[in-house]
């Protein structure tokens, strides 16, 4: 329990840490929740410097999930402190605690207030790790969308609520064998809804047509 505990606390704080905060003061001098929509996420951070800025903190934010699932895991070694009631061996079962734990830190960063990102790219980097063909997909599903709509929050809804579509398409419709569906689609389904809440005041703005679109160029004033 122990170790588990371990492995739990290091992938919050590896999530934890705030790389759109670190960034945006290390180029800029600037607190990046003083801007924008006020989030720390790479998307409000593309929408204040640029993309280029904001891919940057995307991928970094996507690497702790990612970390935490291919390193921090590896901390393992011996039989889980509880009943193992899933499809999957203890080690895969231990990843998948290890990037929920991130994507936990993201959103809640001890670093900063507890007032992270919205999670979407630490949970892409876990994910990718477990499920790469669906999370591709997704990841497709998010450039088209905001290539045609300029809602980077737009775009991070549908890819998400088209992860659990995506594993139910091909298991069921194109009969693609993916091991431990049943325990794995309930997970990402509870997932994506994790995803969808922490963009709830976007959904609202989105409704109320007042949703910022993301812009490709930097913000000149900063």
């Amino acid at each position: 329990m122990i170790l588990l505990a371990i492995i739990i606390i290091l992938s919050y704080l590896a999530g934890s840490i705030p790389s759109g905060i670190i960034l945006t003061k290390a180029v800029k001098g600037i607190d990046i929740r003083d801007h924008g929509s006020g989030n720390a996420g790479g998307t409000n951070v593309m929408r204040v410097l640029g993309w280029g800025y904001g891919i940057l903190v995307i991928l970094f934010d996507a690497l702790k999930g990612a970390f935490a699932v291919v390193v921090i895991a590896r901390l393992f070694y011996g039989p889980l402190p509880f009943e193992n009631a899933s499809p999957f061996d203890d080690f895969t079962l231990v990843q998948i605690i290890a990037g929920v734990a991130a994507v936990i830190g993201h959103v809640w960063t001890v670093f900063a207030g507890f007032k992270g990102g919205k999670g979407i790219a630490t949970a892409l980097g876990m994910l990718i790790m477990i499920i790469t063909i669906d999370m591709l997909i997704a990841v497709g599903v998010f450039i088209l969308v905001v290539s045609i709509s300029r809602y980077v929050s737009l775009g991070s809804l549908i890819a998400a609520i088209s992860i659990p579509l995506t594993l139910i398409l091909r298991e069921n419709v194109f009969h693609v064998h993916i091991n431990g569906y049943h325990t794995l689609l309930p997970f990402v389904i509870f997932l994506s809804a994790f995803v969808v809440y922490t963009h709830r005041k976007n959904v609202l703005r989105l409704l109320k047509g007042t949703e910022n679109k993301v812009s490709f160029k930097k913000n000149k004033q900063l």
